[in-house]
């Protein structure tokens, strides 16, 4: 999954209050199937379907219609032309190889927007057609807006570019990039003023607003670069009086407000009143519910296939049912719980899945966020979540109570304490120390932050510690963690900073931390060239193995600080499984050690670091991974998968 794929899903979430993504799903019994050769296919994580953005208008017949871009581990797959007053569904393939949409607009012509893979997209309800489709700037839209003569505008990530389409002439521009910048840029909203320029807000490592005029395509900023400031609230907002007001923080204020009007700057003492130009534009979690008849859309839930629609004069409400049968979104890991059964989540949308081997049975629930990586402690299941950076707390010996962050008594619990953003933004890497007291996690930071820190909660205490990247390793983020002896840790980092941020640092590093005195021990970049210590495994024989991204094994002395083997799979295993928390490695309780591959399961002899391939699968290996009475179970991303470990030879 790439970064972009999981930005702002939670808030995503949020947003769509009205549209039910899944809150209950149940017990469910499994349909296991045997696929040969060991493998057993469990059945999915969650066959659900999400929105990345939904609009009412009207169709060509007359017919009152509502537009949803359906999202699942596919992307945005299709486009779903709901019928208001019969359920009835038209899907209408995507005209691009992939992407979703971060943003979509309905056009005052009734025509529905967006910019995603690198192209802008038009789809007109009249015709139930894609009507304009034109290859740009790569990749997707994060802000849309109207101008007063009917031209859509649209500000891209990664890398700040705009571009704008006239419907009624057909003309399609590239304005470029409005300037230049290192980071991944995040423009969030976008404006235009009664007189034509166009303003567009930038925030997290950036933080500016750009002032393009469209008569002679040249861009001035707002705030002098000596004032900017990174991380902060950035925006800009269409009034009704034909001016455009901004907002950035300045100098030493955390927030100053500016009037912006034919491309001229007044500043503001305060903020103005609140009084937008109606636009149907918002993010992924865009949900118009008014009807073009004055009806209003009160519920679309996607899962159940219930469309309930009310008649705001009489208050009557009709409930129509449909059916779209979604893919679900795909694992993020596989875990062991306590009570030995197999748990994850999925992303986009967010399900949380246990499965029991022993009775073939699922359970399926919608969760708090996004469940990056899990591990056990003291029979309970830690989860380590995006976007906050948060733990969860599940004891799967209790009901389920859906997690709410003033509730103490949610199962699973939002343990407010370890709230580690921006330090920890998004999870990659988890462990329970072996005192089964600690818990310790790591990954990248908030959007814009370069380097993260490493958190660690005492589950005797309930209390929680953020140790910096500038007492790690400076500017870069901990992706992978081991324990050693004498209370110490090995831990691996990536040199990618979060989202938007800015890279500083080219090769990744190995470092020891000492648990009792939470400090750095030792700190090295090993291997040429790494960008990410993907996963680390320690031994009983004192050997930690390790991947450098998703091809260089190796074997770690910790006493030595050396490495003392190193080698390319590559060439023949090819790449490994990959996820935020990959699961990699899958130890068993007999002592042996097998490795992940898209293709199939190899075995490591830790003893000669000799790698041989046990099984190629049936279906390619998205991420693992772990190992439970006899049998290895991964996801294949939609499914759980599982291969009986033939008898050590």
């Amino acid at each position: 999954m790439t970064s972009l794929a999981c930005c702002e899903m939670i808030r995503s979430a949020a947003i769509c209050g009205l549209l039910v993504l899944a809150f209950s799903c149940g017990a469910a019994i499994a349909q296991t199937r045997d696929l040969g050769g060991g493998f057993r296919d469990h059945g999915p994580f969650a066959r659900a379907t999400t929105s990345r953005g939904t609009v009412c208008t009207v169709d060509g017949e007359g017919r009152n219609v509502i537009l949803v871009w359906l999202f699942d581990h596919r992307y945005s797959y299709a486009l779903a032309v709901i019928d208001a007053a019969t359920g009835d569904v038209e899907l209408v393939p995507r005209p691009i190889p992939n992407d979703a949409p971060f943003a979509s607009i309905l056009g005052s012509n009734g025509r529905y927007y967006t910019y995603m893979g690198g192209h802008f997209i038009e789809f007109d309800p009249l015709k139930r057609e894609f009507t304009f489709v034109e290859e740009g700037p790569s990749r997707a839209a994060m802000s849309m807006t109207e101008d007063d003569n009917g031209t859509i505008w649209a500000g891209l990530y990664p890398g700040g570019d705009v571009v704008s389409y006239n419907p009624e002439t057909g003309e399609y521009r590239v304005w470029g990039p409005l300037g230049q910048h290192p980071s991944q840029r995040y423009p969030r909203t976008i404006a235009a003023d009664d007189q034509g320029w166009i303003y567009m807000a930038i925030g997290h490592a950036e933080g500016q607003v750009f002032i393009l005029d469209p008569g002679t395509g040249q861009v001035s900023t707002l705030i002098p670069e000596e004032f900017t400031r990174a991380n902060k609230g950035v925006g800009v907002r269409r009034h009704l009086d034909g001016k455009v007001y901004a907002w950035a923080p300045y100098g030493d204020e955390d927030r100053r407000w500016f009037e912006l009007h034919g491309g001229q700057v007044t500043v503001l003492d305060e903020a103005p009143r609140y009084n937008p130009r109606p636009i149907i534009a918002d993010t992924q979690g865009l949900f118009h519910r008014d009807l073009p008849n004055g009806e209003k859309v009160q519920e679309l839930d996607l899962i159940e296939g219930k469309l309930v629609v009310e008649n705001p004069e009489t208050g009557d409400l009709r409930e129509l049912s449909f059916e779209i049968e979604g893919e679900g979104g795909a694992a993020m890991g596989v875990g062991l719980a306590p009570d030995n059964t197999i748990v994850g989540g999925t992303y986009i949308p967010s399900w949380f899945f246990n499965y029991d081997p022993r009775t073939d049975n699922w359970t399926r629930e919608g969760c708090y966020g996004q469940w990056n990586v899990t591990t056990s402690a003291g029979g309970r299941l830690y989860v380590a979540s995006y976007t906050e950076g948060v733990l969860l707390e599940w004891d799967p010996a209790k009901e389920w109570v859906p997690t709410e962050k003033t509730n103490p008594d949610s199962n699973p619990r939002y343990l407010e304490q370890t709230f580690a953003h921006p330090e920890v933004g998004r999870p990659y890497t988890i462990l329970a120390y072996p005192d089964e007291r600690h818990i310790i996690y790591g990954g990248t930071g908030g959007y814009g932050y370069t380097g993260s820190g490493l958190a660690i909660y005492d589950t005797e205490t309930e209390t929680s510690q953020v140790i910096s990247h500038h007492d790690l390793v400076p500017w870069q983020c901990t992706t992978s963690l081991a324990p050693l002896p004498n209370n110490r840790l090995l831990a691996g980092t990536q040199v990618e900073p979060a989202m938007g941020g800015v890279q500083k640092a080219d090769v990744a590093e190995l470092y020891i931390f000492d648990m009792d005195s939470r400090r750095l021990e030792w700190h090295a970049p090993m291997i040429q060239d790494a960008t990410r210590y993907s996963e680390l495994l320690a031994w009983p024989n004192g050997m930690v193995f390790g991947f450098a991204g998703r091809n260089i094994l190796f074997a770690f002395d910790p006493d030595k600080r050396e490495i003392v083997y190193q080698e390319d799979m590559e060439p023949r295993f090819g790449l490994t499984a990959y996820q935020q928390g990959p699961r990699i490695f899958v130890p068993t309780s007999d002592g042996r050690i097998f490795i992940l591959f898209n293709a199939g399961i190899a075995e490591l002899d830790p003893e000669t670091y000799t790698v041989t391939m046990r099984a190629e699968v049936p279906n390619s290996i998205a991420n693992g991974g772990v190992y439970l009475d006899g049998r290895i179970y991964y996801s294949t991303g939609t499914n759980l998968h599982s291969w009986e470990i033939p008898t050590a030879q």
